[in-house]
């Protein structure tokens, strides 16, 4: 029996949530016990040769990934959360979403001066989540060192908010 490619275990959804968008749905790789360890294996891969502390992850999804490989690669998992879901103090960062704003937050304390950070996550669509991370992560003196993500629309050109950092994805579609 042929395994299958990882882009197999990805529903796609056309129409949704508009027309002319196809959705990639992450739920059905998340469903299936071959398809969320491929998914976990193939984006431990993008780091086998990167010297790093610690993993950020912005909830849920990068919870989801990030979490398990911080598990096997024996590091600290950081997580990043939406405004008021943090107990102790914090910082944040406001960033524009496709119809608004949304706060993102990360305790006061997660990160040292100096120490390199891997952020994980799910998707890059047009990346202003993950450039909010990074300016997080930069603001507590931490050094973004590699991001990845599991899918990649290119089409939304995400990786343009974040040049000059090293970023992959497992997955890659060409349109949005």
């Amino acid at each position: 029996m042929k395994m299958k490619d990882l882009k197999d275990y990805v529903r796609s959804i056309p129409d949704f949530p508009e027309p002319g968008i196809i959705f990639r749905d992450v739920t059905t790789v998340l469903q299936s016990r071959e398809g969320l360890k491929l998914a976990i294996d193939k984006m431990q891969e993008l780091l086998e040769d990167v010297e790093f502390d610690l993993i950020v992850g912005p909830e849920s999804r990068g919870f989801i990934f990030g979490v398990p490989i911080a598990y096997n690669m024996n590091k600290a998992f950081i997580p990043v959360r939406k405004e008021g879901k943090l107990p102790c103090d914090t910082i944040s960062m406001d960033y524009e979403l496709e119809y608004g704003k949304a706060t993102i937050e990360i305790h006061k304390d997660a990160i040292k001066p100096g120490q390199k950070v891997v952020i994980v996550d799910d998707l890059i669509a047009t990346g202003g989540t993950i450039e909010a991370i990074t300016k997080l992560i930069e603001m507590l003196g931490g050094e973004v060192v590699k991001i990845i993500f599991l899918m990649e629309l290119k089409g939304l050109k995400g990786r343009e908010k974040l040049s000059g950092y090293d970023v992959e994805a497992v997955i890659q579609y060409e349109g949005n």
